[in-house]
């Protein structure tokens, strides 16, 4: 059984963290062979080692604990994770990237966040290409972490509107073309996270599922091995 948990916004207040980690080992405990975590871990998290908090670092322990355990974890970067390939936190995970593939079933299923489907949200993008390049990457080594702490959370303030007005009208046009186009290519079934509120639908014979965000509805989705699709909770 493979358990997949989005959009956990783990840092927005000291000590939060407490229910993600609950989640991670009530997963293992239910007999998950894998965990994909589907993007936004953290409220931010920005992988060079100078930003790291506690939270983070009980996160990393807890991963590689679960790794030596048999339940290797593998991280769907979101919109708001930074820079983890090619990171010290990255041999934490059995795979860091933009989607997984992986099959239960007999079904392909594609697991990515979300945050670029939607072509209209033009403030994200523009920050999403500033943000998440070699460039940033360097620059963010040499800022004090109070001055970088800063300039993502105005940043993100600023960006709040335009993501709440996307989040709340769902893109469905946009997420159907990019799954017809992913189910031309093998895929059966699309997982999202990003848009918080748990939808699904049939499109050409496929399957488009979004998760319900951790963060507010303490719920995941289990894959079992038959390719059938759950969703549980703490």
């Amino acid at each position: 059984m493979r358990a997949v948990i989005a959009d956990s916004h783990v840092g927005r207040r000291p000590g939060d963290e407490g229910p993600f980690l609950e989640a991670l080992e009530t997963a293992r405990r239910r007999g998950a062979t894998g965990i994909t975590l589907l993007g936004d871990v953290f409220h931010f998290f920005i992988a060079l080692r100078k930003f790291e908090t506690p939270a983070i670092a009980a996160f990393l322990g807890a991963a590689r604990r679960l790794a030596a355990a048999g339940v290797p974890i593998t991280y769907v970067e979101g919109n708001r994770d930074f820079f983890l390939r090619g990171s010290y936190a990255e041999d934490a995970f059995a795979a860091v990237g933009d989607e997984q593939v992986f099959e239960a079933g007999g079904r392909r299923f594609l697991a990515t966040h979300g945050d670029l489907l939607n072509d209209r949200d033009r403030a994200y993008r523009f920050w999403r290409f500033l943000s998440k390049n070699r460039v940033s990457r360097a620059a963010a080594s040499l800022v004090p972490r109070r001055a970088a702490t800063r300039l993502v959370w105005k940043t993100e303030a600023r960006l709040y509107r335009s993501n709440f007005k996307h989040k709340t009208h769902l893109p469905v046009d946009t997420i159907r073309r990019f799954a017809r186009r992913r189910f031309a290519e093998g895929i059966d079934v699309v997982l999202l996270g990003h848009f918080h509120k748990p939808w699904s639908e049939t499109v050409n014979g496929g399957r488009v599922e979004i998760l319900p965000a951790f963060v507010e509805e303490r719920r995941w989705m289990e894959i079992g091995e038959d390719g059938a699709t759950r969703l549980v909770g703490l």
